[in-house]
């Protein structure tokens, strides 16, 4: 039995109640507060209900928390504004951190985002590299970013930020989970030539990498980026996620400007950008730093998506 109780937001999420799961696996005691009455079928998890976060402190419950691990956001939501990126993606962070510091919390661990690096690359991002968010949930992410570092500046309190890429895995919403229905169905797709490169982490990695942060010595008051370690493009990710569905790939080799004239004349060109452009990570900083090896290659995780 772990001794440090963890505190995990956002655990009916994606990335949070996969979390939930491998600690609750690995016997860590865990609180994680919802927001309607659920009832954990995993040991040792206590699940208050909270109509807020700013309520964690009043109710006592970050007293005895050794690590606070921050999922919780509105991400990538149609109809958002700046303004309510920020409350919640940002305002809502810092008066967490703030009580946390208040209560003793060893080290907070931030779900943040490579959007705050930017949305494309020419050469892979690193940690040195300026952030230059250009989207509004990014913009959120970078400003909590600047805020949690101000906030444990002068505290006992560690602070460890990471930065993932987009975020597979088998119930995956958003642009993977729309590739990967199109995988399923088959269809012919005219996505065949195009040549980009992208960095993606499967589930299963990024979980690998939140757990090894808990208590790895040399994590603290780091910025990790965090990647497959495998880049791939669009073609070969489709064709590796129709290969794993069971499908012969059939995808038309459409020249990139055709898809670009195609995007603009149908309003999708932020759609088609995404499909032909370049977003790379280095992780070889997270990797020197914590002796860390994504559990899972690119063509494991995939499998995976397909497989449960």
């Amino acid at each position: 039995m772990q001794n440090n109780k963890i505190l995990v937001t956002g655990s009916t999420g994606f990335i949070g109640n996969a979390l939930l799961q491998e600690l609750s696996l690995r016997q860590y005691p865990l609180i994680a507060p919802v927001r309607s009455s659920a009832v954990s079928q995993l040991p040792s998890v206590e699940q208050p209900v909270i109509g807020d976060l700013s309520e964690l402190a009043g109710k006592g419950y970050l007293s005895d928390c050794d690590v606070v691990i921050h999922t919780a956001a509105i991400a990538h939501t149609n109809g958002v504004s700046l303004d309510e990126f920020i409350r919640v993606n940002t305002d809502a962070t810092l008066t967490l951190a703030e009580s946390c510091v208040k209560s003793g919390v060893r080290r907070f661990i931030f779900l943040s985002s490579i959007g705050v690096n930017g949305i494309c690359s020419y050469t892979p991002f690193n940690i040195d590299d300026t952030p230059a968010p250009a989207e509004d949930y990014a913009i959120s992410k970078f400003k909590a970013e600047t805020g949690l570092k101000k906030i444990v500046q002068n505290s006992a309190m560690e602070l460890v930020i990471i930065r993932p890429p987009l975020v597979y895995g088998a119930a995956a919403r958003g642009n993977f989970g729309k590739l990967a229905k199109l995988a399923q169905k088959n269809l012919p797709l005219p996505l065949g030539a195009i040549h980009n490169k992208r960095s993606l982490v499967a589930l299963d990695n990024l979980v690998d990498l939140i757990v090894t942060c808990i208590d790895h010595p040399k994590a603290a008051n780091q910025t990790f980026m965090v990647s497959d370690g495998q880049d791939v493009s669009t073609t070969e990710l489709l064709k590796l996620m129709t290969r794993a569905a069971g499908k012969t790939p059939w995808l038309i080799p459409v020249p990139i400007s055709w898809l670009k004239l195609a995007g603009k004349l149908t309003g999708k060109q932020a759609v088609i950008d995404r499909l032909c452009g370049n977003l790379q990570l280095d992780i070889s900083h997270t990797q020197h730093t914590l002796g860390w090896t994504p559990p899972l290659t690119l063509e494991q995780g995939i499998a995976r998506c397909f497989s449960r």
